[in-house]
């Protein structure tokens, strides 16, 4: 039984958007902190942006002022709205359980979804 399911993904122009989202299994979601990570070809997985159930967040610094993750609790929902979206963004995204550290550290779990890819054209 899956317990973590992305969708959303697609191919965009640069410049476009796109909004992921993620739907989890309440208890996977009542974690401390939620995250996305994606990973290139050929590239280790990175962490794009964390969120804890309280709405305290941290971003990979290359997506700061660009991306957006945000969750509703009552959905068991996380979501990653992307603007400006460039094709170095190209990646499949995964989104994880896990926990954030006061000190803005995500540590991740072993749960992770299936992933959805993500491209952008130049």
């Amino acid at each position: 039984q899956a317990q973590l399911v992305e969708s959303g993904g697609g191919l965009v122009q640069a410049g476009g958007s796109l909004r992921l989202s993620c739907a989890a299994s309440k208890n996977i979601f009542n974690m401390n902190a939620m995250g996305w990570y994606r990973q290139a070809p050929g590239k280790q997985r990175e962490l794009v942006a964390a969120i804890t159930g309280g709405g305290t967040t941290t971003y990979a610094d290359s997506v700061k002022a660009r991306f957006t993750i945000s969750r509703d609790n009552a959905k068991n929902t996380l979501y990653l709205q992307m603007n400006s979206l460039k094709p170095e963004d190209t990646a499949v995204y995964y989104c994880n359980a896990g926990a954030l550290s006061y000190s803005g550290i995500y540590y991740s779990t072993g749960y992770w979804g299936q992933g959805t890819q993500v491209t952008v054209s130049s």
